[in-house]
C-alpha cells in the first residue's frame, strides 16, 4: 500500500486532471472511477497522461519495493510489469455502479502480482 503522503499526492493529481473529476472512495482511496477517467483522458489530455504515468509508476514501484522488502526468496518467476492497458484490464471487472467506492490500487497490484506468477503467503 502506498504511504499516506503518496496517496494524498496521487489523489490530488487525479482530482485535478478533469473538469468533471471523479470522486475518491469514502475512505479517501483512489477509486476505479478516477483511474478510468485518467485512462480515458490520457490520449488527449497531457495533464491526465502525466497523472496516469505518475500513478502507475508509483503503484508499480511501491509493489516492487514491498516484494523486495518482504522476501527471503523470489516469490515471482516473472518480472512485475504495469502499463495503461494492463491497468485498464485490471479494473475492468469493477462494476460501473461501484466504481466510485472501489479502490483501484488493490485491483491493479493484485493483477500485477498474478501476471508475474507471484506466490505470496497470507
Amino acid at each position: 500500500m502506498l504511504n499516506r503522503p503518496t496517496r494524498a499526492i496521487c489523489a490530488l493529481l487525479v482530482l485535478t486532471t478533469a473538469a468533471h473529476a471523479q470522486p475518491s472512495t469514502s475512505r479517501g482511496q483512489i477509486s476505479v472511477a478516477q483511474v478510468r477517467a485518467m485512462l480515458d483522458q490520457a490520449a488527449t489530455n497531457p495533464t491526465a497522461r502525466q497523472t496516469l504515468t505518475a500513478y502507475l509508476a508509483g503503484t508499480g514501484e511501491a509493489a516492487g519495493w514491498l516484494l523486495d522488502a518482504a522476501r527471503s526468496r523470489p516469490p515471482c518467476p516473472r518480472q512485475l510489469t504495469l502499463d495503461a492497458e494492463q491497468a485498464r484490464d485490471a479494473i475492468a471487472s469493477a462494476a460501473a455502479t461501484a466504481a466510485t467506492e472501489t479502490p483501484a490500487t488493490p485491483l491493479i497490484v493484485r493483477d500485477m502480482l498474478k501476471r508475474a506468477g507471484c506466490h505470496l503467503t497470507e
